[in-house]
């Protein structure tokens, strides 16, 4: 069994982000002592490393309670999982796409400053900003 120190320290994982994970229903510890110190065991372990690794997929903590619930639903199957996947990875590409474009069109309002001492009321990126906000106001 471990505390909770010792079982942010395993993996990584701050004290305050396992409570916070007990209270969105992640994890849970597997007992407590008497004087009500939390104690997790190996379960809890594997648990946090697979919210961890989901993580670092781009999955939400919504996604990995999906993920979670579905592990452990008796209808669910691999499809199931696959589909979650799938979706997580099509809006990682939207999002990727989108921040291509924003860098795109900050490549060309750095282009179009040649930065130095002049005023900022002559600066062609604020410039540009502003003409592109008052077109998409209108």
């Amino acid at each position: 069994m471990y505390t909770i120190g010792k079982i942010a320290a395993l993996t990584g994982v701050s004290p305050d982000t396992l409570r916070y994970y007990e209270k969105e229903h992640l994890i849970a510890p597997a007992s407590k002592t008497g004087a009500g110190y939390r104690l997790y065991n190996d379960e809890a372990v594997r648990r946090l490393r697979f919210i961890k690794t989901a993580q670092h997929c781009g999955f939400t903590l919504s996604d990995i309670q999906a993920l979670l619930t579905l592990k452990q639903a008796e209808h669910a199957c691999c499809e199931d999982v696959r589909s979650l996947a799938i979706e997580k990875k099509l809006h990682i590409e939207h999002k990727l796409r989108a921040l291509q474009a924003m860098s795109h069109a900050l490549d060309g309002l750095i282009q179009s400053c040649e930065g130095g001492a002049a005023a900022t009321d002559d600066c062609p990126i604020l410039a540009a900003l502003e003409s592109s906000l008052y077109e998409v106001s209108r």
